[in-house]
């Protein structure tokens, strides 16, 4: 047998301190006070540390970091440690299953267009949204559906056009100042290329009819799906927001590494894949118009991978013993 094959890898205090992202000062200061670990010496009288000596001592530092103090658990051993970092964790968990628990809320829409607004009602169609949606109108125009309205509880307008011209978007504005900030949608028959341009520019959605339903849905969705922009609804949530940052998940995938198990370093940085992808179809959302459904589809799965994966890495590392990223 190849013994240099058969002796368990040992780590010194500087690699230790680095894989811990702690000076080496804190952890020699944490030996000697603490004795949190029996590490073996080299010839010359170095501390040589062992796989399970990181693993322990990864967790004590991540539950010091959340507060625990230090003189508590240090006479504990590694199920017990285990046991308070279970602990903490399925607390954590438990506050964000109930802020989960809680209803997306419903979206508040300007419908101008009697056609459109009889074709939103459709219950199959209606089905088909992410979150509940309330109807006001359908206005004959613009100027009726301002006057009728307090847009600063409106999240959206969607019109009905049969037809698209130079300047729509202004005389738009002009006739109805007060929804001139409101995301806007347009369902339309005609318009020329040079007239989509200038709507898309303005940030317009557009949607040429007709379509059916489940294209209208999938539309619609992606504008009620959209954080809105404007003063009012600067403090509403969009429905499953991200659980943790880029920065957050980096830093969990760089602790976790120290553990023999790869995979909760593996599915922090599919995390953060996935959350790049979903922003990046939101973003085209507003930047292709033509393809607006597609996108709007791609973001919906996204999202949905996002939370299924944020719910994997919650169980992955109540398995390792670890804590979950802030």
């Amino acid at each position: 047998m190849n013994k240099a094959q058969d002796t368990p890898t040992r780590h010194r205090s500087g690699a230790v301190a680095r894989m811990l992202r702690m000076p080496v000062a804190t952890l020699r200061i944490w030996e000697r006070r603490y004795a949190l670990t029996r590490p073996a010496l080299s010839p010359s009288g170095q501390r040589l540390y062992s796989a399970d000596d990181v693993r322990r001592l990864a967790l004590i530092k991540q539950l010091t970091d959340l507060g625990h103090d230090i003189g508590s658990l240090a006479p504990l051993d590694m199920a017990q440690l285990q046991q308070v970092a279970a602990t903490h964790a399925t607390t954590l968990a438990s506050r964000v299953t109930a802020a989960e628990a809680t209803p997306a809320r419903e979206r508040r829409l300007v419908v101008i267009g009697a056609a459109l607004g009889a074709r939103l009602r459709r219950p199959a169609l209606l089905r088909q949204l992410p979150v509940a949606v309330e109807m006001l109108g359908p206005f004959n125009d613009a100027a009726q559906a301002a006057a009728a309205v307090d847009a600063a509880s409106v999240d959206a307008v969607l019109v009905d056009e049969p037809q698209l011209h130079t300047g729509w978007r202004t005389a738009f504005d002009a006739a109805a100042p007060a929804l001139a900030g409101l995301p806007t949608a347009v369902l339309y028959g005609f318009a020329a290329d040079a007239v989509c341009d200038e709507l898309a520019r303005s940030g317009t959605r557009l949607l040429r009819g007709p379509q059916p339903d489940a294209v209208v849905a999938q539309w619609l969705a992606g504008l009620i799906a959209v954080p809105a922009t404007t003063t009012a609804a600067a403090g509403a949530t969009t429905p499953s927001p991200r659980r943790w940052s880029d920065a957050a998940l980096a830093d969990f995938a760089g602790l976790s590494s120290t553990i023999a198990c790869e995979c909760p370093r593996h599915v922090a940085e599919l995390l953060v894949q996935l959350s790049h992808f979903e922003a990046y179809s939101a973003d085209c959302l507003q930047r292709s118009p033509d393809d607006a459904e597609l996108h709007a589809h791609l973001a919906q799965v996204a999202a949905s991978c996002r939370a299924k994966f944020e719910a994997a890495l919650e169980h992955v590392a109540r398995h390792e013993g670890l804590l979950l990223p802030r």
